[in-house]
């Protein structure tokens, strides 16, 4: 299911890729993206390399576009219902309108312990049939699978040192809205990096996602 793209949109460069060595021979690809919807774009791009039993781990500040990318990762995978943070919710699932896995969206974000805290979300039940995408799940989640996509997102220009309170105290208005802190346009320019880990990603082509 694509968007439809404004001119605007159009004239925005896409992402652009730099070359990344993982330290450890890692499939590694590092990008630019310039706007939120070259974020939901390039979750579009990711959308076309998963398949059903993918962990997807997001890793970035608040408003750094964790949210934004699975939305269009959501797009891409052809899911039902609008894909927002879960914040509070901890976790969403959205079943695919086309034959294809469900997206487990999940925010461990309030989280503190492992996968012990998290039994109850039944993600080891869920993995094998559909991709599961988890925002803040570092150090919570690794132990789901050997195979995982790690997707860590970093602000480059003009941050706003204050945008970690600012973006918690917009929380509640964003997580109702379905935007993520960040989606306004200031600050809009973000540095991609995307590592595969295990068999799975040994030969995945990561680097298509920067056309």
């Amino acid at each position: 299911m694509e968007a439809p793209h404004s001119p605007a949109a159009e004239a925005t460069p896409a992402p652009r890729r730099t070359d990344c060595s993982d330290p450890a021979g890692r499939p590694a690809v590092r990008l630019t993206v310039e706007t939120p919807e070259r974020m939901r774009e390039l979750g579009r791009g990711l959308a076309a390399l998963l398949r059903p039993g993918d962990l997807v781990m997001l890793t970035g500040e608040l408003g750094a576009g964790k949210t934004t990318l699975t939305r269009g990762l959501g797009e891409g995978l052809g899911v039902r219902g609008a894909v927002t943070s879960p914040t509070f919710v901890i976790a969403r699932v959205h079943p695919s309108l086309v034959g294809g896995p469900a997206l487990v969206h999940v925010d461990a974000y309030r989280l503190g312990g492992g996968l012990d805290e998290m039994e109850d979300l039944d993600l080891d039940v869920s993995l094998p049939d559909s991709v599961v995408v988890v925002e803040w799940g570092d150090g919570k989640v690794e132990e789901l699978s050997d195979d995982r996509l790690h997707v860590v997102i970093h602000r480059t220009v003009g941050a706003d040192t204050n945008a970690d309170t600012n973006a918690d105290a917009n929380a509640d208005t964003n997580a109702d809205t379905g935007a993520e802190p960040g989606d306004d346009g200031a600050d809009e320019r973000r540095v991609v990096t995307l590592t595969g880990f295990g068999s799975r990603w040994s030969d995945a082509d990561l680097a298509a996602l920067a056309h």
